[in-house]
């Protein structure tokens, strides 16, 4: 046996350890995958809770804003009265009268008449009719009633969240670039709207060879970053509006992006959101097949 050929063997005996080893580190452990499936638990019981149960979202008009189940209402919902009241909008505050007989409650006491804060303040006003929740949204010049019904058969009917295969090779570690000033990126929206985001910095980091830089908008360091952003798996695989991305608190200067948490907007199952898009800024020329796919099937069109 020669020597060059106990130096090859050595050799791909040594670069197969290297590979297992670095295959092996891609594969989470249990406590990796405990800790993700406690994580997207939480995120199934926020849709069931606040996003799933949404049945309407209606832009008021100046002046009276009729609703109930008649047709001739400005908002239709089926399951009130023919005749339930009306929201009165003088451009500014919002006020709902209900019809007599109509049994509404605000904050558990009955309601016939009251200026609705709206979710813009601290303790936006919800109004009770039945099994529907009605609150004021402020979205850019944009007055609404956006309606939940609690016993909504679309909570039953969620099929649950589809992911990628977890792959530790899309928990990359970023380093933390803070910006000086009072720089803003423009953020757009599904409602077509573009709204001026303070950024507090960007985060840079190499995934899959290639280096990559990501827009925090409006997170807090000390607290944790938001990111929407969107790849190249938007053209078949995920939400094509961009996805979010919530990180741990900034350490030392660098802070830990974890991919395979990457999870789709609430408009991904529901028509009655007002979802941020992706910026310019973190539209990504790569692929990252990490994270929630776009349940084309079942998820809302």
């Amino acid at each position: 046996m020669t020597t060059a050929f106990l130096v090859a063997a050595a050799l791909l005996t040594c670069s197969g350890a290297a590979a297992a080893a670095e295959s092996s580190s891609a594969a989470p452990d249990a406590a990796y995958r405990d800790s993700f499936e406690k994580w997207k638990a939480e995120l199934v019981e926020d849709l069931k809770q606040n996003w799933l149960p949404l049945a309407g979202l209606f832009w008021l008009k100046p002046g009276s804003n009729s609703f109930g189940s008649d047709s001739g209402n400005q908002i239709v919902l089926s399951t009130l009265p023919a005749h339930a009241g009306s929201f009165e909008f003088n451009g500014q505050v919002v006020t709902v009268k209900t019809s007599p007989g109509v049994e509404a409650k605000i904050a558990g006491k009955a309601a016939t008449t009251a200026e609705l804060q709206s979710d813009a303040s601290d303790h936006p006003t919800v109004l009770e009719i039945g099994s529907l929740r009605m609150h004021v949204i402020k979205r850019g010049e944009r007055i609404g009633i956006r309606v939940k019904d609690v016993k909504s058969p679309a909570v039953e009917k969620f099929h649950g969240m589809v992911f990628f295969p977890l792959d530790l090779n899309y928990r990359v570690t970023a380093t933390w670039v803070p910006l000086t000033g009072k720089k803003t990126v423009d953020v757009p929206d599904v409602l077509g709207d573009i709204t001026p985001t303070p950024v507090t910095g960007e985060v840079h980091f190499k995934i899959n060879g290639q280096e990559v830089s990501l827009t925090d908008l409006g997170g807090d360091p000390s607290k944790g970053l938001f990111f929407v952003f969107n790849d190249l798996t938007t053209k078949t695989d995920t939400y094509p509006g961009g996805r979010f991305l919530d990180t741990d608190p900034v350490v030392n200067g660098t802070v830990v992006l974890d991919f395979n948490r990457a999870h789709s907007p609430p408009c991904a199952v529901t028509p009655f959101a007002t979802c941020p898009l992706a910026p310019k800024e973190n539209r990504l020329n790569i692929a990252i097949p990490a994270g929630e796919k776009y349940d084309h099937k079942n998820a809302h069109h």
